[in-house]
C-alpha cells in the first residue's frame, strides 16, 4: 500500500510540473555526489529530459547548472527589484519549476557561478577590469576579466550567489576563481587597481574564497570552488593566483579540473589523454597528500572528462567513451575519492556508463 501511495504521489506531482512534463520515478537521494554539467539553455530543451533519465537510471545524483555563465549573464530573470535584473537572460525560463523538477527527482542542485571572467560587468564598469591605453583588455579568446583585487567585484558575485540561494540551490560552485592565464606576462602593460593587496595575486584569490565562504555560511549552503589541476601538483599557480591549500581550507568542496586532455607530459605519462586511468591516479595521489596537510579538509570532487580532445592532433588523443569515463572513476575510487563531476560542454554524455565501476 505504501509503495502504491508513493507511486500515486509521484504521478500527481508530475501534473503540477508543466516545465518538463512527466517527472520520472525518483530514487532516494544520498551521497556521495556524482554529477553532470548542464548549461542553462539545455534546461529548456528536450535534451534535459534525456539528462533526467540518465541521472535517474544510473548512480548519478546531481546537476551543476549555470546561473552566471561564461559571459557574465545571469541565466534567469529575477525580480525587477533585483540589481541583477539588467544582466539577466531568460535561458532558464521557469526557474521555480526547474527547481521543483530537480527536487521531485531527488537531484542535488549545484549553481555554477563564473566569477572573474565576465564580459558583461567589464563592459558595464571598466574601472572593475583590466584596461590598456586603447580600452578594455581582452585575452586571446576575446574575453574580459574583472579585477580580483577589488571587493566590489567580490560582492557583486556573492550577490549572484544569493540569487541562486533564493531559488533553492544547495551548493554554490565558483568557477574562474583566478586571474587570466599567463597574466604575469601582460600585467605590466595593463591599467588596473592592485592597491588592496599590493599586487599579490595569490592573496587576492585566497581572500576572495575565504570572504565568500564567510558571507554564504549563514544561508546553509555548501561552497565549492573549481581549480586548475596543475595548481595542486605545484606549490602554487602564482600567475593565476591559485594556491590549492589556501583555497581548499576555506571551502566545503574542492573540484579540481583534471581532464586528461588538459595536461602535457606529467606523472611519467608522455601523452596523458591516451592514459586516463594513469593520469587521474597520479593526480589523486598528489591531491590526497595535500589534503592530509589541512586540519579540516574539504570533500574532493574532481571534474572528469567525457569529451574527445581532437584539437590535440592525431596520435595525441583518443575517442572518449564508456571505458575512458569508467577508467577515470575507477582511478579516483582506488585512491579513496568517490565523488566526481562529469564535464561535456554540449551536455552529450556517453551512454551505458557504469558510474560505480568498482
Amino acid at each position: 500500500m505504501r509503495k502504491f501511495l508513493l507511486t500515486l504521489f509521484v504521478i500527481l506531482l508530475s501534473f503540477s510540473l508543466p516545465y518538463h512534463g512527466t517527472v520520472l520515478a525518483a530514487k532516494p537521494f544520498q551521497e556521495p555526489i556524482r554529477g553532470i554539467y548542464v548549461t542553462a539553455p539545455t534546461t529548456n530543451k528536450p535534451l534535459f529530459n534525456e539528462l533526467l533519465a540518465l541521472v535517474n537510471n544510473t548512480d548519478l545524483n546531481a546537476m551543476v547548472i549555470d546561473i552566471k555563465d561564461d559571459h557574465g549573464n545571469l541565466t534567469f530573470v529575477p525580480s525587477k527589484k533585483s540589481p541583477y535584473h539588467p544582466i539577466a537572460r531568460p535561458y532558464i525560463t521557469n526557474p521555480s519549476s526547474l527547481m521543483n523538477t530537480l527536487k521531485a527527482n531527488n537531484i542535488y542542485p549545484i549553481a555554477r557561478i563564473v566569477v572573474f571572467k565576465d564580459n558583461v560587468l567589464a563592459n558595464q564598469n571598466p574601472n572593475l577590469t583590466f584596461k590598456t591605453t586603447g580600452g578594455l583588455w581582452k585575452n586571446p579568446r576575446g574575453d574580459s576579466f574583472t579585477n580580483p583585487f577589488l571587493q566590489e567585484v567580490w560582492d557583486y558575485n556573492i550577490g549572484v550567489a544569493l540569487e541562486a540561494v533564493k531559488l533553492g540551490f544547495k551548493e554554490i560552485q565558483f568557477d574562474y576563481v583566478r586571474f587570466p592565464e599567463k597574466f604575469e606576462k601582460v600585467e605590466n602593460e595593463l591599467i588596473y587597481d592592485k592597491s588592496p593587496f599590493q599586487g599579490n595575486r595569490v592573496t587576492a584569490v585566497s581572500e576572495f574564497v575565504k570572504y565568500a565562504k564567510e558571507k554564504l555560511t549563514p544561508y546553509n549552503v555548501k561552497v565549492s570552488v573549481d581549480i586548475f589541476g596543475n595548481a595542486t601538483v605545484i606549490p602554487e599557480a602564482s600567475g593565476i593566483g591559485q594556491n590549492f591549500t589556501n583555497i581548499a581550507q576555506n571551502v566545503d568542496v574542492i573540484s579540481a579540473m583534471i581532464y586528461p586532455s588538459h595536461w602535457t607530459a606529467i606523472f611519467g605519462i608522455p601523452k596523458p589523454d591516451l592514459q586516463p586511468y594513469q593520469l587521474v591516479e597520479g593526480y589523486a595521489k598528489v591531491e590526497n597528500v595535500r589534503l592530509r596537510e589541512i586540519t579540516n579538509p574539504p570533500i574532493s570532487r574532481p571534474w572528469l572528462q567525457d569529451f574527445t580532445a581532437t584539437w590535440l592532433g592525431p596520435g595525441n588523443y583518443k575517442v572518449y567513451g564508456k571505458k575512458e569515463v569508467e577508467d577515470q572513476i575507477r582511478a579516483l575510487h582506488a585512491q579513496g575519492i568517490n565523488q566526481y563531476l562529469i564535464w561535456n560542454a554540449a551536455n552529450k554524455y556517453t551512454l551505458n556508463v557504469d558510474y560505480t565501476p568498482y
